[in-house]
């Protein structure tokens, strides 16, 4: 089965106050990251992003597009993602850009779960995961189904479909700490993950989004 990446960056970054997708972590941007370690494990990547929205400088074989409807959620950013992989590949990993502390164990782990199913993803009691989950291509028909009905709860397409759900605690052998699930949303976030990480926080970045 070969399964590409999917990383989603269109996000308003509010609570952060400045653009997660370029937002310093040690040497790199955080869109950068992400990439990078994803493609440790998947391929090809493509990186959804807004409309008319900057991204840093990226590796050729990496694949950019564009949300068409930006107001709809992580599913629209799915679907545009999977829509641009069909013919590629069997399935994608998908993720946002706003998780520097992403294991590529951690992604194999869950690439390795799907088996027959069309979805895996982590759950926390009835909380799903679906920005770090694995989908097959051939649940975009129902992705599209659930946007034209204005369903746009990821937990409906889980429902609708044969979803393996996976308890983050099993998740602790290939991620102790399950920081492959740690999002940055906001300063104090970005300083605990830069912590973690043992890389510096950007401090002028740091200012202007404490500032904002």
């Amino acid at each position: 089965m070969k399964v590409g990446g999917i990383v989603l960056c269109g996000g308003q970054s509010t609570r952060m106050g400045y653009p997660k997708a370029t937002l310093p972590f040690g040497s790199e941007l955080m869109l950068e990251r992400v990439v990078r370690v994803l493609g440790e494990v998947v391929d090809p990547i493509v990186v959804v992003a807004a409309p008319e929205q900057k991204l840093p400088k990226l590796p050729s074989e990496v694949v950019v597009t564009h949300d068409q409807d930006e107001q709809r959620g992580p599913l629209e950013g799915l679907r545009v993602g999977l829509k641009t992989l069909q013919g590629m590949v069997d399935g994608a990993f998908a993720t946002s850009c706003d998780v520097p502390l992403i294991r590529p164990e951690f992604v194999q782990f869950l690439v390795e779960s799907l088996t027959s199913h069309q979805i895996v993803v982590p759950t926390e009691a009835a909380f799903h995961h679906p920005l770090a989950a694995v989908y097959r291509t051939d649940v975009l028909p129902v992705i599209q189904s659930l946007l034209s009905a204005n369903r746009m709860r990821p937990v409906f397409l889980f429902d609708e479909v044969d979803t393996k759900r996976i308890p983050v605690e099993n998740l602790r052998s290939v991620d102790t700490d399950l920081r492959s699930l740690m999002n940055l949303n906001t300063p104090d976030d970005y300083v605990q993950a830069c912590q973690q990480a043992e890389v510096e926080p950007d401090r002028r970045v740091l200012a202007k989004c404490t500032h904002e």
